[in-house]
């Protein structure tokens, strides 16, 4: 885009009722996705456990002439990948119990997408179709927003953070779009987008104005880009690892025959999520592809402050906390490839470099002066 001195208060306020259409539209897609995880079914692989079940129950009442009365299925993760199932049976009039143990893939498929519940897959369909009606709109509140001051529409951190929540909707369907099963993401994709949006539209805002002039550069667009997209994968991947650590727990719990207790009351909720080890793996798998762009983002940002400022490194606080980034999420990856942690060890690796991620936007530009302190509020 052409620097320009003057601003466009129609595209100004076009991009401003845009965003704010997009708020409304994720938040009707958010409450669609609650209604499926409300009402949503178990998953695929809990409920083909059940019917094996009961097909088990009436071939053990065939056999020995009893009827089955009581059958308890158990989907629990398996140490190498995909999962357990643990069937209890007991038998009328002899009490005798038949216990049965198979394993099934792992199913990444949407809490209604097992095709019990026909409202609940309806709602999560809804929900990706305002979904993409959101992204549409936002992506028109980002572009007025740039073409109002005729350059790229992130020179603060209301721009940034608007392009930011934009690049987590994204990266989620842009894996619904790779015919990933991953529906599941979809209710807190959209709470983040709100929240982020809500932050930025209530505390963040800032009018739409041209940058100081150590901005005007070509570089905006490579650096702040890639780091923006690194930021919605990163962001993506840090939801997987939550998941993943709830989701083990359960599991564990289930193993050791504990139902009470803070998990045990949402045990619904865990069922419909895959396998442990497909959230694992997919954390591990998003981390693993976006780390090359993040480096090349610092290397980008280090060749701006060369031609900005004359040095490449300075230790400017955000250089420091992106570097800091860096070495955590390098930690994590080597910690993966090399010493082959896996589970909860390399999750509490990937949640404490996405807290150095947040605190190197939020933290660093809010509360540290430096170079970089062009947040705008």
């Amino acid at each position: 885009m052409h620097l320009a001195s003057a601003v466009d208060p129609h595209l100004a306020d076009l991009s401003n009722k845009l965003i704010y259409s997009a708020m409304a539209v994720y938040t009707i897609a958010m409450l669609a996705h609650m209604f499926e995880w409300t009402f949503g079914s178990k998953g695929a692989v809990a409920v083909r456990s059940t019917e094996q079940a009961g097909s088990l129950g009436e071939t053990v009442a065939a056999t020995t002439g009893t009827k089955a009365t009581k059958k308890v299925t158990v989907t629990v993760a398996s140490a190498g990948g995909g999962t357990t199932t643990l069937t209890r049976t007991a038998l009328a009039g002899e009490g005798a119990t038949v216990v049965t143990s198979g394993r099934g893939e792992d199913e990444t498929d949407g809490p209604g997408a097992a095709g019990t519940s026909e409202r609940a897959d309806l709602a999560g369909r809804i929900a990706v179709s305002l979904t993409v009606l959101g992204a549409t709109l936002h992506v028109g509140g980002v572009v007025t927003r740039g073409l109002s001051v005729s350059r790229w529409p992130w020179g603060n951190m209301y721009e940034f953070s608007c392009a930011f929540a934009l690049a987590m909707t994204v990266a989620y369907l842009g894996l619904l779009a790779s015919k990933r099963q991953v529906r599941w993401l979809g209710l807190p994709v959209t709470l983040a987008v709100v929240l982020t949006l809500g932050i930025a539209t209530q505390v963040l805002y800032t009018d739409s104005e041209q940058l100081v002039p150590a901005l005007h550069s070509y570089w905006l667009a490579i650096h702040v880009s890639t780091a923006i997209v690194c930021g919605g994968a990163f962001y993506a991947a840090f939801i997987a690892t939550l998941l993943y650590l709830g989701k083990d727990s359960f599991d564990r719990r289930v193993e050791a025959g504990l139902t009470t207790g803070p998990l045990g009351t949402s045990a619904s909720i865990w069922q419909r999520l895959p396998a442990a080890s497909t959230l694992d793996k997919l954390s591990y798998r998003i981390n693993a592809l976006v780390f090359p762009l993040w480096t090349f983002t610092i290397i980008a940002g280090a060749i701006w402050a060369e031609a900005a400022w004359g040095k490449y490194w300075e230790w400017d606080p955000k250089e420091t906390w992106s570097f800091i980034t860096w070495v955590a999420y390098a930690c994590y990856l080597h910690a993966r490839a090399t010493a082959g942690w896996k589970g909860r060890k390399a999750a509490y690796l990937a949640l404490a470099a996405f807290a150095c991620w947040l605190f190197n936007y939020y933290g660093v530009n809010i509360f540290v002066t430096g170079k970089h302190s062009y947040a705008g509020i």
